[in-house]
C-alpha cells in the first residue's frame, strides 16, 4: 500500500503522487521492454500526466507530454463523437438507416445507431495491404455486400472496422468535408488537439510523433515500425494522440469538457449499454462507440487501441469524472497497461478495470462435433475441427492450429501451445431457431459457419 497520508489535502498530495506515478511507469517500462509511455490520470479536477523513455529506439529522441502516440482503434471513439455531433446539430439520427446517407449501401438494412454499436452485422474488414489503393467508397461497395453479413442487424455483436469505414463516409457525405477535415473542425479544434494522423497520405504532423515498435525475441532488440493503415480506414484508426488528448475526450463525455460541445442526453445515450449487444472478451458491454467496463456497480466508458507497434487504453468513471489514459509505442504495453493498472488505486485511490470483469469459471465439457466447421468474416476463414480423441482446435486462414477448450455455456478458451497458458478467445454461438451451433465469436469478431461444409 501506498504511505501517502489520506488526510493530507490534495493539492499537497500531487508533487509525489507524480513522482510515485513516474517512477511507477519507467519501471514497469523497463520491465516489459517498452520504449516510452504515458499516463494522464484526471481526478478531483485536475489532472497528472507523467511520460518516460523515448520515441523511437533508434534516436532516443525524448516522450514528452505533448507526444502523440498512433491510437489505433481509439479513434473509433472520435468518430463516433463526431456522429454524435451530428445527431446534436439535427443532421443525423441515430435510427436513421444508413444507406439513407451512405450510397455505397443504400440496401443495406442497418442503421446508423448499429454500425456506431457493432451491431450492424458488417464483417470485420479485409487488410489493409489489400485496400491500400483503394477509396472508402471503393472500400464498401466491394466488402460490405449482403452477401458478407455476418448476421442480421441488431442481433447481436460483431466488431467491424468496415463499420467504422461506413461511419467515416456517413461523415463526409453529411458534412461536405473529407473524414480528417471534419474531425478536425468539429472536434479535434474545440477539444484543443492539435491534429495528428498515421498512414500511407497523411500530412507532415505539427507536433513529435511515437514509432510504434516490436520486439526481436531471437535478438532482444527493440526496433520501430511502419504503420500501414490504408487511407479509407482512416476513421477507424488513423488518430495520433497523447494521453492527455485522450483525457479531453473523455471529460467531453462526462460533462467536464468545452461547454455546449455535446449535450449530456447523448452523451449519456453513447455510454449505455446496447441491448443484445454481448462483446466477448472485448469489454462488459458496448455502447455508441465506447466500450463499457464494470467496476463495482458503476459502468466505465473507454476504449482500447493497438496500432503497428503500439498499445493506447483509455478508461472514464461518469459517476465520479475520474479518467485515466495510457499510450505506449511497443506491443508489450498492453500487459504494462494491466499491471499499471491494477496498482494505480494504492497511488490515486482510483480502482479503474483494465479488463472486462470475467464471470466465474465455467465447467469446460466434453467436445461436441457441433462447433466444428469453417466460420467465415469477409475474407477471414476460422476452422474448428476435432481430432480422434475428441480434442478442439482451432486454425485462422490456414495457419497452424491451437488447442481450442469449449466450456458449458459455449465459451471457448485458447491455449497457447508453448506454455499451456488459457487465454479467453470467445464463444460459440447457437441459431435461436434450431439450437445448432452456427456462429463463433473470437475477439469480439462474429464469424458464421459455411453451409458448404
Amino acid at each position: 500500500m501506498s504511505d501517502r497520508s489520506e488526510t493530507a489535502p490534495r493539492e499537497e498530495r500531487r508533487p509525489k503522487e507524480r513522482r510515485l506515478l513516474e517512477d511507477r511507469l519507467t519501471a514497469l517500462a523497463r520491465a516489459h521492454r517498452v520504449p516510452g509511455a504515458q499516463l494522464a490520470v484526471h481526478t478531483g479536477g485536475s489532472t497528472l500526466a507523467v511520460e518516460t523513455g523515448v520515441l523511437d529506439a533508434d534516436t532516443g529522441e525524448p516522450f514528452t507530454a505533448g507526444a502523440a502516440v498512433p491510437i489505433g482503434s481509439i479513434t473509433k471513439c472520435y468518430t463516433a463523437t463526431v456522429v454524435m455531433l451530428l445527431v446534436a446539430d439535427g443532421d443525423v439520427e441515430l435510427d436513421d438507416r444508413l444507406g439513407d446517407h451512405v450510397p455505397e449501401l443504400r440496401r443495406s438494412g442497418c442503421t446508423v445507431g448499429q454500425v456506431l454499436s457493432h451491431t450492424a452485422g458488417l464483417p470485420s474488414g479485409p487488410d489493409s495491404d489489400q485496400v491500400a489503393a483503394v477509396t472508402a467508397s471503393r472500400y464498401l461497395l466491394d466488402h460490405c455486400t449482403d452477401r458478407s453479413l455476418v448476421m442480421p442487424p441488431g442481433t447481436d455483436f460483431s466488431y467491424s472496422n468496415a463499420g467504422y469505414v461506413a461511419a467515416g463516409r456517413l461523415i463526409e457525405t453529411v458534412t461536405g468535408m473529407s473524414w480528417p477535415e471534419a474531425v478536425r473542425s468539429v472536434l479535434l479544434d474545440p477539444l484543443g488537439t492539435v491534429p495528428c494522423l498515421v498512414g500511407a497520405t497523411a500530412a507532415t504532423p505539427r507536433r513529435p510523433v511515437a514509432h510504434g515498435h516490436a520486439g526481436n525475441t531471437a535478438t532482444g532488440r527493440t526496433r520501430p515500425v511502419r504503420q500501414n493503415l490504408a487511407p479509407a480506414e482512416a476513421a477507424a484508426g488513423a488518430l495520433a494522440c497523447s494521453a492527455l488528448d485522450l483525457v479531453a475526450l473523455a471529460r467531453m463525455h462526462t460533462g467536464d469538457g468545452p461547454p455546449g460541445l455535446l449535450p449530456p442526453e447523448l452523451a449519456a445515450r453513447a455510454r449505455r449499454p446496447v441491448p443484445g449487444a454481448d462483446p466477448g472478451v472485448l469489454a462488459d458491454g458496448w455502447g455508441l462507440g465506447l466500450a463499457l467496463f464494470r467496476r463495482d456497480d458503476t459502468l466505465w466508458f473507454g476504449h482500447d487501441g493497438n496500432a503497428q507497434g503500439t498499445s493506447c487504453h483509455l478508461r472514464a468513471d461518469p459517476v465520479s469524472g475520474a479518467v485515466v489514459a495510457f499510450t505506449s509505442n511497443a506491443s508489450g504495453g498492453t500487459e504494462l497497461w494491466y499491471e499499471l493498472a491494477d496498482g494505480l488505486e494504492d497511488i490515486t485511490g482510483i480502482r479503474v478495470p483494465a479488463t472486462p470483469a470475467r464471470p466465474a469459471a465455467a465447467t469446460p465439457m466434453a467436445a461436441t462435433a457441433q462447433c466444428t466447421g469453417i466460420y467465415l468474416n469477409g475474407d477471414i476463414e476460422y476452422q474448428v475441427t476435432m481430432n480422434d480423441s475428441g480434442s478442439l482446435a482451432l486454425s485462422v486462414d490456414g495457419d497452424l492450429p491451437a488447442p481450442l477448450v469449449c466450456h458449458e455455456d459455449l465459451s471457448c478458451d485458447l491455449v497457447d501451445p508453448s506454455s499451456g497458458r488459457r487465454i479467453a478467445g470467445g464463444r460459440f454461438v447457437r441459431d435461436p431457431r434450431t439450437g445448432a451451433v452456427d456462429r463463433i465469436q473470437l475477439s469480439g469478431r462474429m464469424a458464421r459457419k459455411s453451409a458448404l461444409v
